[in-house]
């Protein structure tokens, strides 16, 4: 008979990487503390235009983990009744979709349309285009409520959820993390995951290990409108848009500045115009919300996924596009601790790549 006892794993956020990890651990078995020092999706996941994009510019290292992002969010959705995802398909045109409107060289799981195709699609665009990239497997999700569904599932399943709890340090022990302090004391585990998007920095700090992940901010824009405006995912040079299923408008806008003509609500109020020149029947669409998010971003744009070499019992996860690759990132990475073998798929992952050697 097995008596081993269950692997105690804490896990420092609980964003959508964080949850998915807490859930897929906690199904595995694992006895999973979440410890958040602000509320469930406070951080950057509630300020995510939440596009399951899986398409990349160029060579991609992590081809293999994007291949395998939309069929795991369909495995998830089979699982957890509150994971609500709407595969409208994305049209992308302008920018770099120009860039590959070749047939030769479409990415894959995208199509080219033509403009009768492009207005069937979206029969509310003023001046469709001549062609578009389509990619038909695409889809969006409400982040907040996505990661509520996962935490739901991890609690069903043992996992501990301690919200408004700030990790003030990492207890270590020779050269191995046993466990976290917070302000309401210790917690002891075997493994602690770092999975804080852009405060990972911070605390792998506190062990004087560096890890390159940039702040990168974004606007997410969100507007009261009529539903069935859009009805897919429109990236355009004039407008990034979505409907959610209840009609509110969302919208992502680059950051520029810190001037007072670009805070969020001036750049709400400028998006709208656009949004009106573009489609038709917009009428008056009014800001509910505008805000900046801080993407957590690695130096080299890869994924930070894996154990410290620097110090034992430490794993981290920290990657963009973080809702995207939630599900297949908190699946592999859960098998990882839990089993042991490195995932092949999270191979160009590893945090050593940025592990300084020593000099011989």
């Amino acid at each position: 008979m097995n008596h081993e006892e269950p692997k105690r794993i804490i896990i420092i956020g609980a964003g959508i990487v964080g949850a998915s990890l807490a859930y897929h651990l906690a199904r595995k078995g694992a006895q999973v503390t979440v410890v958040e020092a602000e509320g469930i999706a406070s951080g950057v996941t509630g300020r995510s235009f939440a596009w399951l994009n899986t398409s990349s510019i160029g060579p991609d290292p992590i081809a293999q983990l994007r291949g395998a992002a939309i069929s795991e969010y369909r495995r998830l959705e089979t699982q957890l009744p509150g994971l609500k995802i709407q595969w409208t398909g994305a049209l992308s045109y302008g920018l770099n979709a120009g860039e590959s409107m070749h047939a030769e060289t479409m990415r894959p799981g995208t199509v080219l349309v033509s403009r009768s195709r492009i207005t069937q699609l979206e029969p509310n665009l003023r001046k469709p285009p001549v062609q578009a990239v389509y990619a038909p497997e695409q889809g969006a999700l409400d982040a907040v409520a996505a990661t509520h569904a996962l935490i739901a599932g991890a609690r069903e399943h043992g996992a501990t959820i301690l919200t408004q709890t700030p990790v003030v340090g990492l207890v270590v022990e020779g050269a191995r993390v046993t466990g976290i302090e917070t302000g309401s004391g210790r917690i002891e585990a075997g493994t602690v995951v770092l999975a804080a998007g852009t405060g990972i920095g911070r605390l792998s700090e506190k062990l004087h290990v560096s890890l390159p992940i940039a702040s990168s901010p974004a606007v997410l824009i969100r507007y009261t409108s009529r539903p069935g405006l859009v009805r897919t995912i429109i990236s355009s040079p004039e407008m990034e848009v979505r409907q959610g299923a209840d009609g509110t408008l969302f919208a992502a806008e680059d950051f520029l500045d810190d001037a007072f003509e670009n805070q969020p609500l001036a750049m709400a109020l400028r998006t709208a115009g656009a949004i009106g020149n573009e489609l038709d029947g917009v009428g008056e669409i009014k800001p509910e919300w505008a805000c900046v998010g801080l993407r957590p971003i690695p130096a080299d744009g890869i994924p930070i996924i894996g154990y410290l070499p620097a110090v034992a019992g430490l794993y981290v996860c920290a990657m963009h596009p973080g809702v995207t690759l939630a599900a297949i990132a908190g699946r592999l990475a859960s098998e990882e601790i839990m089993d042991g073998a490195r995932s092949a798929a999270l191979g160009p992952c590893g945090p050593e790549r940025f592990m300084s050697t020593p000099a011989t």
